[in-house]
């Protein structure tokens, strides 16, 4: 691996509307006992400049969790103090089982209960959305993580369910992330969108090409935030190019597959 450095976009500061918040939301691929000690050093690193991460892919069986708390324990060697959430396994046969985590700094935000995987339509999504509120200061925000089937069996018939859960949950400030599986542009969006729930970005792609075609290694667009833009203030949104420190496609993508997204916001 080359030395690998986070812009300086990715850190928090204060500003007119308040504390920044920076979220951050990684599919880390089978994320499980595979990992290796140097590949959670990496992800720590490539991470530490988060306040609140949210990762899928969790592997459902025990070694999931294990490697959730490895990277806490690598996390908190930064130099920051980190807590960390994890879900049961999805509702889902166990072929597509997973888990989700959020890891926060504490110091940062406050993680306000327990956290959950929505209930009411467990059946109608694969690996149902997973759920934490969080306060900054003193105002709060709800994450909610999603990965959705891949797009080869329609993600859009589970992902139409988004729409319902901001009248669900009308007294929560929701963000939601995660692997869609779909560009924000499909028309299943749309009323998340209609609802004012903007994605954080557009047309940028954040899963990884098998090689790079004339310096490009980005495949699809999958992986983004929708926000409620009348209680959240988006100051800057992207993709965190982990891939950039490896000389060789092929070991980045034993990593993951997908590159990490952040949305950097103020609560209003």
């Amino acid at each position: 691996m080359k030395r690998f450095t986070i812009a300086v976009f990715l850190f928090f500061s204060f500003s007119a509307f308040g504390q920044q918040i920076t979220v951050c939301s990684w599919n880390l691929k089978d994320f499980g006992k595979s990992k290796t000690d140097i590949q959670i050093d990496f992800i720590a690193q490539t991470l530490k400049h988060c306040d609140v991460i949210a990762i899928q892919e969790v592997v459902a069986g025990p070694g999931g969790p294990m490697a959730v708390a490895r990277l806490n324990d690598a996390l908190n060697r930064t130099g920051t103090k980190w807590d960390y959430t994890i879900s049961h396994g999805t509702s889902s046969d166990r072929y597509s089982k997973e888990r989700y985590a959020f890891i926060w700094k504490t110091g940062r935000t406050e993680k306000i209960g327990e956290a959950w995987l929505e209930k009411k339509y467990n059946l109608e999504i694969t690996r149902e959305p997973y759920f934490a509120r969080f306060r900054s200061g003193k105002k709060q925000f709800t994450l909610v993580t999603m990965h959705a089937i891949p797009k080869s069996k329609q993600p859009e018939t589970e992902i139409k369910y988004l729409k319902y859960l901001p009248e669900n949950y009308a007294s929560d400030v929701l963000i939601f992330c995660g692997d869609f599986n779909l560009p924000e542009s499909h028309s299943v969006f749309n009323p998340l969108k209609s609802a004012g729930y903007p994605p954080a970005f557009t047309n940028q792609k954040t899963s990884l090409r098998q090689k790079c075609v004339n310096g490009n290694c980005l495949a699809s667009a999958f992986d983004n935030f929708f926000y409620d833009q009348s209680k959240i203030n988006c100051i800057n949104a992207g993709i965190i190019p982990f891939y950039t420190a490896f000389d060789d496609l092929k070991e980045a993508r034993k990593l993951s597959d997908h590159v990490p997204v952040f949305l950097k916001f103020s609560l209003m």
